[in-house]
């Protein structure tokens, strides 16, 4: 009898051993399986971070970011681009002053079309600088050395004739001081605050250099008949100013929408241009001419319009 018992006693123990090891090995298979997952867990993270990001485009808070050597190529990027438009923007005037000396074009219609081209090439250029924050004011430097020109000429501390010949319609320099020095402000204003995100600035500069231009060439050449209002603007010319300002624009919203710098719902963008275009050569229209200059008048009433219906 008491060996029967210590026979059960001692399986029982056996059974015991047994159900405690068979309890500890499965504790320890979780564990390690566990520790299976943790580390697969690791490894997938370092594998997705192996490589890094691929390059983005800087915006205000990131430039602080980005690597050195981005940062300096985009400054050579910009310095170079800076270079290639101030070199053509002066190719631009000597090429037509020279044009005007050989009697090939009447000097009017060469001030005429420098004023035209100089703004919408400039305009035209803005793709060729980096995607950096700082190529903006890069940008800007172009018409900012055109400005220096202006004032020290316009001032007579220089005396440029072909400046004068190009830019002015009776040789005065003060005249610099005017029209032309509002022009170039413009140009700073639109690179600086609107650049080639915001069609504002697109269209005010297409609007005062291909709408306002183009209205003065044609009006000259046939406008016989005159405005009511305002005797010294015509019919063809205003005409002429909403055409070409509305088809200028379009034209420079689209070309910035095939670079991929905006996203343009056509049927809506024809109908604002057409909008903007209207208020702009009513404004121009007006006898405000000696109270105030058509490159100030045109683009800022241009960009209040385009900023009160592209924001709705």
């Amino acid at each position: 009898m008491i060996a029967s018992m210590s026979l059960l006693a001692i399986g029982c123990s056996d059974s015991r051993l047994r159900s405690r090891r068979d309890r500890d090995t499965s504790v320890a298979a979780v564990f390690s399986l566990s520790g299976e997952l943790k580390q697969r867990r690791i490894l997938c993270f370092r594998t997705l971070y192996r490589t890094p990001p691929a390059f983005r485009i800087p915006s205000s808070s990131s430039d602080r970011l980005s690597p050195p050597r981005a940062v300096s190529g985009d400054l050579l990027h910009d310095a170079g681009a800076t270079a290639a438009v101030l070199a053509g923007a002066y190719s631009l005037v000597l090429g037509f002053n020279n044009l005007a000396r050989r009697n090939l074009i009447q000097q009017k219609l060469s001030r005429k079309l420098v004023h035209i081209l100089s703004g919408l090439l400039f305009m035209m250029s803005w793709p060729i600088f980096s995607t950096s924050t700082k190529a903006r004011y890069f940008a800007s430097i172009v018409p900012t050395v055109n400005f220096l020109r202006l004032v020290i000429n316009g001032l007579s501390l220089a005396k440029d004739e072909g400046l004068l010949k190009s830019l002015t319609r009776e040789g005065k320099p003060e005249e610099l001081l005017r029209g032309p020095l509002f022009y170039v402000l413009m140009l700073i204003l639109s690179a600086v605050v609107f650049w080639r995100e915001s069609p504002i600035g697109l269209i005010s500069l297409a609007m005062m250099c291909g709408g306002d231009g183009i209205a003065d060439i044609m009006g000259r050449k046939f406008g016989s008949k005159r405005l009511p209002y305002n005797e010294g603007k015509s019919w063809i010319g205003s005409i002429s100013m909403f055409i070409f300002g509305f088809c200028v624009s379009i034209g420079v919203l689209y070309y910035y929408s095939v670079l991929g710098y905006l996203e343009v719902d056509w049927i809506k963008a024809v109908q604002k241009v057409a909008l903007v275009a209207l208020v702009a050569t009513v404004v121009e229209s007006l006898p405000i001419a000696d109270v105030v200059d058509d490159n100030i008048s045109v683009p800022l009433v241009s960009m209040v319009a385009a900023f009160l219906t592209f924001s709705t």
